[in-house]
């Protein structure tokens, strides 16, 4: 049996769409904190809250986005959603107080929130279904790229302190990301255009209209994105705070390289995730890469070298790469078809929850006791993951396994 396509230019534009959206996020996530403390004399609170806000305006976009992605279409979301998102970009030029700028991120946050909702479930359409694990994984491959190259290169821009280099270059990539999403395209999309003269339209099939919160949520996602919330409330150790652990150690000098080889690690790995997924149950994903996340957690709060911090990038690197998949996937999978972007949606808008609730969590810790207590917690934090797993998801799915063998012996 040949195996269907993966890497289609339908594919390719849908990943470049999204590399050049994220990179613009992990761009100003390094450089606005700095730019707020040096250009707009803020202090630590203020830093933060130019991360936070960003983080609320993607929870308040998240449960709207899946709705209309599914209610208006993937691409034209998408494209509305960049438009938004590349004209918060601009209008930083502007945002000269600390008010306006605040206000500037919150929107900013809500346009990431609809352009990422529609980009990644327009990937899900484009993806093979027989090999939805291993292309949604090549998808966040695409971010753990960005991830690696964004605080260096937002480092890099923000290098003469001059904001007006910073916010032209993230123009110019924010722009990147719009004109490659404007090149998507859907299956269908062509064989629609070409025979709407001929074809006699047909009734719409009926489609069950959800009710209250479930038209923004969706109900058959939440149980493994509540799984997802824990792991990103424990992630959020690493992406917030590990420069300041690095200082604290005498390690500054690997901070940049310690995130390439995470990210490295993700990629290199990514192949072999996406083909257990699709392969096996995703039971043989999850337990090895929650094991490898807390190994990885314990060695980095225990680490007193370079080698060793560099080692934990590593375990962690690997062990993320394939929870990270292993959650979308099947928050999807396990959603109905037509709800592609409320499952999305959901699954994107709890994990978001988790990395913000956990940043400010993770901070207490960290200044009640010291940066390798708060690993150490964030090691427990991904047991909890790992427990809910199994209560959440694993017995669940064996109880519906067993169903029907037993109405076979009855």
């Amino acid at each position: 049996m040949v195996k269907e396509k993966i890497w289609s230019r339908d594919f390719i534009v849908v990943c470049l769409s999204s590399f050049f959206m994220f990179l613009t996020f992990y761009i100003l996530a390094t450089a606005f904190p700095l730019y707020v403390r040096d250009s707009m004399h803020g202090d630590q609170q203020q830093m933060g809250l130019a991360i936070t806000i960003y983080v609320v305006g993607g929870v308040l976009g998240r449960p709207f986005s899946g709705m209309w992605v599914d209610r208006f279409g993937k691409k034209k979301m998408a494209v509305i959603g960049m438009i938004i998102f590349l004209l918060a970009c601009i209008s930083y030029f502007g945002a000269k107080g600390m008010a306006l700028f605040l206000i500037v991120r919150l929107l900013h946050g809500i346009s990431y929130a609809v352009a990422s909702t529609a980009t990644s479930t327009a990937a899900t359409v484009i993806i093979p279904t027989s090999r939805q694990g291993e292309g949604i994984g090549y998808y966040s491959m695409f971010m753990s790229i960005a991830m690696a190259i964004g605080p260096a290169l937002g480092l890099l821009l923000w290098k003469d302190h001059n904001v007006n280099v910073l916010l032209t270059g993230v123009c110019v990539i924010a722009a990147a990301s719009l004109l490659f999403t404007l090149g998507i395209r859907l299956p269908g999309q062509k064989k629609e255009r070409d025979e709407a003269a001929v074809v006699v339209p047909q009734p719409e099939p009926v489609v069950e209209q959800k009710r209250g919160w479930s038209k923004f949520i969706e109900p058959k996602a939440v149980p493994i994105s509540l799984v997802g919330f824990i792991l990103s409330f424990a992630y959020s150790s690493l992406s917030g705070f590990f420069a300041s652990f690095a200082e604290e150690i005498h390690q500054t000098q690997i901070t940049a390289l310690f995130f390439v080889v995470f990210a490295v690690m993700i990629v290199v790995s990514r192949p072999i995730v996406g083909k257990v997924f699709d392969n096996y149950k995703e039971h043989y994903l999850y337990y090895p890469g929650i094991v490898l996340f807390i190994v990885g957690m314990l060695v980095l709060s225990a680490a007193h070298s370079g080698f060793m911090v560099l080692f934990a990038g590593m375990v962690l690197g690997v062990g993320y790469g394939a929870l990270l998949p292993c959650f979308q996937t099947l928050a999807i999978k396990l959603s109905p078809a037509h709800r592609r972007g409320s499952a999305t949606g959901t699954f994107f808008l709890l994990f978001d929850l988790g990395y913000g609730f956990g940043s400010y969590f993770m901070g207490m810790i960290a200044s009640f006791t010291d940066y390798r207590v708060m690993y150490e917690g964030a090691g427990v934090v991904a047991l909890l993951s790992a427990v809910s797993y199994y209560i959440l998801h694993h017995r669940r799915q064996a109880k519906r396994s067993a169903l029907p063998r037993q109405a076979g012996v009855a």
